[in-house]
């Protein structure tokens, strides 16, 4: 079972690289078809590119994570409220072919923290 949840974690920890990765440079970058869609969401230039570095930063915590487990858990932590923030706005707008990527992050969100061993939250 120990294996299972260590391959989960990973195999989660790719996903949501990969996800949050080509986002943010869609966004940094200004990819037409990312300021398109962020422009009918209502978000002008000057927001999504701060968005997209936003949720870089977080990407590059991430990565940096590989090294010190401590900045893997700052980088999810810091990208909560942009996986909540592109769930709410995808299905507000009906854009259900982002739906899916967004649901899938915010619940990789919660199960990568609980399954860290270097993150804990006490009450």
């Amino acid at each position: 079972m120990e294996t299972f949840k260590t391959a989960f974690y990973w195999l989660s920890y790719a996903y949501y690289l990969y996800v949050f990765g080509y986002a943010s440079l869609f966004k940094v970058f200004q990819k037409k078809s990312m300021m398109d869609s962020m422009m009918s969401l209502g978000f002008n230039k000057t927001w999504t590119i701060l968005i997209g570095l936003g949720e870089l930063t977080g990407v590059i915590l991430i990565v940096a994570g590989l090294i010190k487990p401590q900045f893997r858990n700052m980088g999810i932590l810091l990208l909560i409220p942009f996986s909540v923030g592109a769930f709410t706005a995808h299905m507000a707008h009906q854009e259900y072919q982002h739906y899916y990527n967004s649901l899938i992050v915010c619940i990789l969100t919660v199960v990568m923290l609980a399954l860290d061993n270097n993150f804990k939250i006490q009450l």
